[in-house]
């Protein structure tokens, strides 16, 4: 396996992508939930309507949009192709939208009236009570984003720069390893796995715990 691809090359790559997409899925999350959650503004359940709407629409259905977009773009056969379709997910909006709305009301007038500004609020206030949903986001993020195999083929056709396509060279007409693609295979969930066992309590404290500890 080691002989056949560049596996160290693809890990980091593979790494890059997920990790870039946890951190951009986490920052528009908290960014547009606490406007959901904080704000009152018009079009405000209409938004949220579309939001939750969009979270229901099958990878299927956008596909052929995004690739076009992306092939548009000039983005094909790139890691950026990858990773801008999938900026943003409304189950991580959702989930900090869950978490800000029992967020104690009095803190938010206190530091309204201590002449806070929403920046400062939200930064300062607000998401230092919130690591455990945050946390989780981003494992969840990383997870997503690790595993994904579809649209990573679709975009990267030609090129192995990350695992989930370049394990498909030991697949062909003439033939399949199975001993190398299992040996590949079974080496890209290490990282996962180990980020998941050391990480995983902020996961569980993310859905039982709500509010202030």
């Amino acid at each position: 396996m080691w002989d056949a691809i560049p596996i160290g090359g693809m890990l980091v790559n593979t790494f890059v992508m997920a990790a870039t997409l946890a951190l951009a899925q986490l920052v528009i999350a908290v960014l547009a939930g606490y406007a959901f959650a904080v704000w009152s503004f018009p079009g405000k359940r209409i938004l949220m309507f579309l939001f939750i709407g969009s979270w229901l629409v099958p990878f299927q259905v956008t596909m052929i949009p995004n690739f076009l977009l992306i092939s548009r773009m000039g983005l094909l056969e790139s890691v950026a192709g990858v990773i801008i379709p999938q900026l943003a997910t409304a189950f991580a909006v959702l989930l900090v939208v869950q978490h800000m709305r029992v967020f104690p009301k009095d803190l938010l007038d206190a530091a309204k009236i201590d002449g806070r500004s929403s920046w400062s609020t939200l930064w300062r206030i607000v998401l230092p009570n919130m690591k455990p949903a945050l946390a989780a986001i981003a494992i969840m993020g990383f997870i997503s984003a690790w595993n994904e195999y579809l649209w990573p083929t679709i975009v990267m056709r030609q090129s192995n720069a990350i695992v989930q396509v370049g394990v498909r060279a030991f697949l062909g007409q003439e033939g399949n390893n199975w001993g190398a693609t299992m040996a590949a295979a079974g080496l890209a969930t290490i990282p996962v796995l180990l980020i998941y066992i050391l990480l995983q309590r902020y996961v569980v404290d993310a859905f039982v715990r709500s509010g202030l500890k």
